[in-house]
């Protein structure tokens, strides 16, 4: 869509050269304290692009939120031209509560896109689709890994689809994972408003990590930059190393329970066979190697240091995809 000269959002008009905070009201807690979501928007005077930019689907996934802020605090939020409009808190409930889900016991990102009748997460959805995101000509949307699984940075897209490869490319993370569009998750729900969307993961749950930050607020410059949106007191660096494409991955899962430790650096390649970890018991009689069942990438590491049998280990490339990305795109 084409920037228009007034937008209006959450029944607040915004110009051109514009900044505004909104509260996104999405209930009331059980005491009766309103609980808002703010929303700032940043407009320059100069057409352009709309990019929205989220974090917290998730109540636990902190280092999304912390990505979004500093975005905020650093000044990037702020176009040369066109809007950028920043949520770093979705799901305020589950963030209180040091908690992945809704109140309701409900996953916000498996009830896109949502109704204004339903639970209250299907509320929250449905506001935010219909009275936010059809203004976004392009959505970046921060992750981390769950139940203490360390994601190696990532975008993930579905597959066969030529601007988000580019749109990936220039984003310029250590990874893309093609991965297909969960029912009812936000990336399906904007995939079918046709508004282009890049998922990023990294890291883990109720951690902060520099290095995963880094690679997102770079990343975001670099987006930005693309579609000279990026102010010239910003620089987007280019990527240390050539993003690999991977079309394919699998899980290794534990042969056995007990004390758990990876011994292989999350986003390192390994050979079929290598040692990756190993499992103990907690008495010095049991020691259990765990070796790579194939080569590829290590996309994510188990940090648990007790697991069970059938759990997750690591998740690992197991195919590369074979096409090359050009950098050639348009909003």
């Amino acid at each position: 869509m084409s920037q228009l000269d007034t937008l209006t959002i959450l029944g607040v008009n915004i110009t051109p050269g514009q900044t505004k905070e909104l509260s996104f009201n999405v209930a009331k807690l059980h005491t009766q304290n309103s609980i808002d979501i703010p929303v700032i928007i940043n407009r320059s005077k100069k057409p352009g692009p709309t990019i929205l930019i989220t974090a917290g689907i998730h109540g636990d996934e902190v280092n999304g939120v912390e990505i979004v802020r500093q975005l905020i605090a650093k000044g990037i939020n702020k176009p040369k031209k066109g809007t950028i409009i920043c949520i770093p808190l979705i799901n305020v409930f589950g963030f209180i509560q040091m908690n992945r889900v809704f109140p309701d016991g409900r996953d916000l990102n498996r009830v896109f896109p949502g109704s204004e009748n339903g639970s209250l997460a299907s509320r929250v959805a449905h506001q935010l689709m219909t009275e936010i995101v059809p203004y976004a000509d392009l959505v970046l949307d921060f992750h981390t890994g769950g139940a203490g699984r360390f994601n190696a940075p990532q975008i993930r897209i579905v597959e066969n689809e030529e601007n988000l490869k580019k749109l990936a490319q220039i984003f310029g993370a250590p990874f893309v994972l093609y991965a297909k569009n969960l029912n009812k998750s936000f990336r399906n729900s904007c995939y079918k408003l046709n508004i282009p969307i890049l998922l990023f993961e990294g890291g883990k749950s109720f951690h902060i990590d520099t290095n995963v930050t880094n690679s997102a607020v770079n990343g975001t410059k670099r987006i930005l930059a693309h579609f000279g949106m990026l102010k010239k007191n910003f620089k987007a660096s280019k990527p240390k190393k050539e993003t690999v494409i991977i079309s394919q991955s699998s899980w290794l899962r534990a042969k056995y329970s007990g004390l758990f430790k990876a011994s292989v650096d999350i986003g390192s390649s390994v050979n079929t066979d290598d040692v990756i970890g190993n499992i103990t018991d907690p008495y010095g009689k049991f020691n259990f190697f765990v070796r790579a069942n194939h080569s590829g990438y290590i996309l994510n590491v188990n940090h648990s240091p007790i697991v069970y049998q059938g759990d997750a280990l690591f998740h690992i490339s197991t195919q590369l995809a074979d096409e090359q990305i050009t950098t050639k795109t348009t909003l």
